[in-house]
């Protein structure tokens, strides 16, 4: 954990309000980013990040610094949070990796061909992260969608940078054939 984080944490747990705005503002765009890739509605992805700093401020105190780092804790505690609304709403459905659709309408009235094609890049991306495991698709988000390196994912996932490799290979080793069967299919009709 760094320097700053253990300071933040320790300002938190004293009650100042200071730490809390800003490990939330330093923390609200990765979680929201993670929430959002598995809910696929802004305004629930919205409404369950506040909860997890919600939940954050409530317990602040069971928080050890230096376990593991304070992000892959809101993370852990944004996996549980889309666990429940699953458990309680419904299946989980696998989501969109890019949230284009304020752009859309300006984009295909100018570019409907670029548009069409962008639509189905994104439903094939949605498809095909559908064939990975949570593990896998974890790293691909976290790698290729927030840009983090092997260092930073192996340390929010609790994993060493060996596994995380592995499982980035394997992850882009499915996309890989699901590629290959989609063109195989399209080509077969």
């Amino acid at each position: 954990m760094s320097q700053n984080d253990r300071a933040l944490v320790h300002r938190a747990k004293q009650g100042d309000q200071s730490a809390f705005v800003a490990i939330y503002e330093q923390y609200q765009p990765s979680i929201y980013t993670y929430i959002f890739y598995r809910v696929g509605d802004g305004m629930l992805a919205d409404d369950l990040t506040a909860d997890v700093f919600v939940r954050l401020v409530d317990k602040i105190r069971t928080f050890t610094p230096g376990e593991r780092p304070l992000l892959a804790w809101l993370y852990t505690i944004a996996h549980n949070l889309v666990v429940d609304h699953y458990r309680h709403n419904g299946r989980a459905h696998c989501l969109p990796l890019d949230e284009m659709s304020e752009n859309l309408a300006a984009d295909e009235a100018s570019q409907p061909a670029q548009t069409a094609e962008q639509h189905l890049t994104q439903d094939w991306l949605r498809e095909s992260l559908c064939r990975l495991t949570e593990a896998q698709r974890q790293v691909i988000l976290l790698k290729f969608v927030e840009g983090r390196s092997n260092a930073e994912v192996a340390a929010l996932l609790g994993k060493d940078e060996g596994a995380i490799k592995s499982l980035q290979h394997r992850a882009l080793a499915a996309l890989s054939r699901a590629l290959e069967e989609d063109h195989h299919y399209e080509h077969s009709r």
